[in-house]
């Protein structure tokens, strides 16, 4: 038993309901303190255990892409017809070359 667990039940017999509150207050942080304690221990003790599953991957998979298209002027999405090679306009007349 406590001391402060001593003191609560002393205070209550001889009549102290003050002391015998205060000293509650602190049997109980007391006790607490030794569950957190506790807890902290287990805790620490589980990270760093080699039994431990697989660590979990840091990202979510990418997502695919299923058609690289291009907007038109109008904001509306045309499909891509090209092989992949950019396109580049020259001096605005219109003709385009391959890259």
């Amino acid at each position: 038993m406590s001391e402060n667990t001593k003191a609560f039940i002393d205070n209550l017999e001889a009549g102290n309901n003050a002391d015998a509150g205060e000293a509650f207050k602190s049997a109980l942080r007391d006790k607490m303190g030794d569950a957190l304690d506790a807890k902290r221990k287990d805790l620490a003790s589980s990270l760093f255990n080699k039994e431990t599953p697989e660590a979990m991957p840091h990202s979510d998979p990418k997502p695919e892409v299923a058609d690289v298209g291009t907007f038109t002027a109008d904001g509306q999405v045309q499909d891509a017809t090209n092989d992949g090679k950019a396109e580049l306009e020259i001096a605005g007349n219109g003709e385009t070359q391959a890259q």
